[in-house]
Parts: C-alpha cells; structure tokens; sequence
C-alpha cells in the first residue's frame, strides 16, 4: 500500500483538491483514467470489461447525471476508472459535454480512453481531436472493429495512430478481443513510457495565431499555471459562454489555486 501511495503522490495530474471537487477520492489508486466517448460506441462494454465488478455508481457533485466509477490493477499499480457522460463534443452546449469537458481540463486524468466506432469513424474523430486540444495524454480504443469489416471496411489503426499521434488500440469489446492490449496501452502513457504528440490544429490564419498569442498571455497572467490556456483562449474566442462566465467569476482560477496548493502540502509530506 505504501508503494501505491507514493506512485499516486508523484503522479504529475493527481491534485487532490480539484479531484475533490469533482468528487474523485484517489486513496489508494495510483492512476485516474476517463473515459470518453460518443454514444453508442460501447463505452459502457469497454468500462465493464476493464472494470468487471469493481464498480460503483453515484451523480456527479451538483449534477443529476449518473457518474459510474471502477478500477483495475496492472503492472503492480491501481488505475481508477471514471465513466465520462456519452457526448458528441465538448463544446459545453449540454451537462453531459460540460462534466466531460471540466473534468478532462480540470481533473487532468492521467490518461483519457477514447472510445470511438470503427463504422463511424470519420464522425467519431470530432471528439478525438477536441481531446487531443485539451490532453496529451490519451488513448484512442478503437471498438467494433468487427463491425467494421463485415461492412467491407478496412481501418489502418498504425496509420491512424501516426496520424492522431496517440496509441490506438482494435478493439472488439463485446468479446474480450483487444482488451489486454489497451491496458498496457493505458499502463505505458500513465507512467510515461510512452509520451504522445498529439495531432494539434497548426494552419490557423496567422491573424489568428497572433490574437490567440496576445489572449494566452493575459490569461496565464491572471491565472498563472493554468492547465492548457490556449484551448481556454480559443474557446473565449468562439464565445464558449461557460468559460466566459468561468473566466469573469475566477472559477478557473479557483481551481488553480486549489492545485498549487496541494503541490505545498506534498512536498512538505515529502
């Protein structure tokens, strides 16, 4: 229990007060994965088949949408699993995109599984590429691939993963198949054997890239140390009315202030 407890302590994303917050008790796990994904993709067969019966459900803290939680063991360490609400984007338009959203840029999970649908793959990289905006710490579980190819379609999961530049693990959920591998997927980016270069939006107009600069600069000035402030000032910019009224009220910097304080209190633990 002792090595579980130091694992978790040096884990760069494990700050127990946004956690906290977003009603998370990490005791005894060394690792948070969300799980993210479209609806009907199998998120919830992937969930059960990582989890298997450590499992418990309750709501998000506020919220009336059911939060489902488990873990697993692997490599001598403790992963839990959190259950992200099913949605299309995360652009903060419904309560399922805003938890899901909040708790990828505010929890900093050390790994975020993306569930998407080998059938509907195109539809699907929407969500990818929004989380590999806010993270570089994701795994893409690319699911039904048996789907896929009874309808004669073939998915390049290597070229894919160049593409994304994150892990991408087939899947056939609903049979075990592929399972084994996404957890060591999700073993070697929690512990950094592995480190992912996401695909990012480079070809932005440069009238563009320079108000983004000037925007990003002020934020990380009134909130210094913010996790990803370029993705809060894009989304200032499309007008995201939940990080406007984030920004105005000092929520973020709340959160902000939360995690250094916690980054104190361990190193005088230590």
């Amino acid at each position: 229990m002792e090595q579980a407890q130091t694992a978790c302590g040096t884990c760069p994303s494990h700050h127990a007060g946004n956690l906290i917050r977003l009603g998370v008790n990490m005791a005894n796990w060394d690792f948070v994965v969300a799980l993210a994904g479209n609806p009907n993709t199998g998120k919830s067969t992937v969930f059960n088949r990582l989890t298997g019966l450590r499992q418990h459900t309750g709501n998000w803290p506020g919220k009336t949408v059911v939060r489902a939680e488990g873990g697993f063991s692997y490599g001598g360490h403790r992963y839990k699993l959190v259950d992200l609400p099913g949605t299309y984007s995360l652009l903060s338009t419904s309560q399922d995109e805003e938890i899901a959203r909040n708790f990828i840029l505010f929890g900093q999970p050390d790994v975020t599984v993306i569930v998407v649908d080998a059938t509907r793959l195109e539809r699907n990289l929407n969500l990818v590429l929004q989380v590999l905006e806010i993270t570089d710490r994701s795994v893409v579980c690319l699911n039904l691939i048996d789907e896929a190819k009874r309808h004669g379609l073939e998915v390049d999961d290597r070229r894919l993963a160049r593409d994304l530049g994150v892990p991408v693990v087939p899947t056939v959920a609903r049979q075990r198949e592929g399972i084994p591998e996404l957890i060591q997927a999700i073993s070697e980016v929690a512990s950094g054997e592995v480190v992912c270069k996401p695909h990012r939006i480079k070809n932005e107009p440069p009238a563009l890239k320079r108000t983004v600069a000037k925007l990003v600069e002020k934020i990380e000035t009134i909130f210094p140390g913010l996790p990803n402030a370029r993705w809060v000032a894009l989304r200032l910019l499309e007008g995201d009315q939940r990080i406007v009224e984030a920004v105005q009220s000092g929520e973020l910097g709340d959160l902000n202030r939360a995690d250094r304080l916690d980054e104190e209190r361990l190193e005088v633990a230590q």
